[in-house]
């Protein structure tokens, strides 16, 4: 039994779609994110240097799939994930022993309901922190917002975040 130009023509249009879903549709992750909003600011900002699915770009962009949950589990590490999406980071990072160095631009031009919602996205969407995680406000985004900085501070002020945190 021969498949015929309608089974050709289904296979085509699945093909097309799968270049055009976002990640979340895919069939290796079956379930919607819970940030939908986050994730859609997230592949129209983030995803060009941290990748689609967060997992980074070698070299470029670290992988977003663990720090930031453990970010979000502390005051500091909440202001530090703000101050990051807010005024950027530049310099050589080091993530999970890998070295990247880029500079990330700042996203002060998003709301910050937005910059909160792609947060969560990444936090709870993408580095699955745990339940007891609160999520981040746009309350917490607005206060820091306030306080200017530049990528090269966001990126000293890392150093200690991290040495808090163990990491």
């Amino acid at each position: 039994m021969s498949c015929g130009s309608s089974c050709r023509s289904a296979a085509a249009a699945m093909a097309t779609l799968s270049l055009i879903a976002p990640p979340w549709c895919s069939s290796a992750e079956p379930t919607a994110p819970n940030y939908v909003a986050g994730a859609t600011a997230f592949q129209a900002n983030c995803a060009v240097c941290h990748g689609r699915d967060g997992a980074g770009t070698p070299s470029l962009a670290p992988p977003l799939s663990s720090y930031p949950a453990r970010y979000a589990a502390s005051p500091e590490g909440r202001r530090q994930l703000a101050i990051t999406v807010l005024y950027g980071m530049f310099g050589e990072v080091v993530v999970d022993q890998k070295h990247y160095n880029f500079k990330m631009p700042d996203f002060t031009r998003l709301d910050d309901s937005a910059l909160a919602a792609v947060l969560n996205f990444i936090i709870f969407d993408l580095a699955h922190a745990s339940e007891s995680t609160q999520p981040l406000t746009s309350e917490e985004i607005a206060a820091e917002r306030r306080q200017p900085m530049d990528g090269a501070a966001v990126r000293e002020r890392r150093v200690s975040v991290l040495a808090a945190l163990g990491l």
